[in-house]
C-alpha cells in the first residue's frame, strides 16, 4: 500500500505548497504568467533568427523543441557540454530523440526550457548560435 501511495499520490510537501499558493493574490499569478510569456517570446524569436533553426510557439509548456541544422542531437548536446565554449560559457539542452518512441525521430531536435531570466536566455541564444557555427556535424538547411 505504501508503494502505491508513493507512486500515485503527490508528495506531501507538494500538497502543502500547493495549498499555500491558493492564498496568493491574483496579481502574483498575472505577473508570473506575463514573465513566462516574455521569456517564451524571447526564446522563440531568438531561435528562429539563428540561420537553419526553427521552433514553433509552444502553447502549454515552459520549453520548446527546436529543429537545428545538425546531424545528431545526442552528439551535439554532448559536444556542447564537453568540447565547446564561447567566452567561457556553453549551453545545456536535452536531445529531443529521447522524447519520441519512433526510432530516428528528433535526431536533429533539442528541447530547450525557458526557465532562465530573459537576459540569460538572450546570452544563451548567442552561445547557441556560436556553437552551431563551430559544430563539426552541422548540416545544410533541409528546408526548415
Amino acid at each position: 500500500m505504501k508503494f502505491c501511495q508513493a507512486r500515485l499520490s503527490p508528495p506531501l510537501i507538494g500538497q502543502i505548497v500547493a495549498e499555500a499558493s491558493l492564498d496568493a493574490p491574483e496579481e502574483y499569478y498575472r505577473d508570473v504568467y506575463d514573465e513566462y510569456v516574455e521569456r517564451r517570446k524571447c526564446l522563440i524569436d531568438g531561435l528562429n533568427r539563428i540561420p537553419g533553426v526553427y521552433s514553433p510557439i509552444p502553447m502549454g509548456a515552459f520549453y520548446t523543441v527546436a529543429k537545428l541544422p545538425i546531424d545528431d542531437s545526442d552528439k551535439f548536446c554532448r559536444w556542447c557540454l564537453e568540447e565547446f565554449n564561447y567566452e567561457g560559457e556553453t549551453v545545456m539542452m536535452a536531445p529531443a530523440s529521447g522524447f519520441y518512441t519512433t526510432p530516428g525521430a528528433g535526431r536533429n531536435q533539442v528541447r530547450v526550457a525557458y526557465v532562465l531570466k530573459k537576459h540569460d536566455l538572450e546570452r544563451a541564444l548567442v552561445v547557441l548560435a556560436k556553437a552551431l557555427e563551430a559544430y563539426p556535424g552541422r548540416v545544410e538547411d533541409e528546408g526548415l
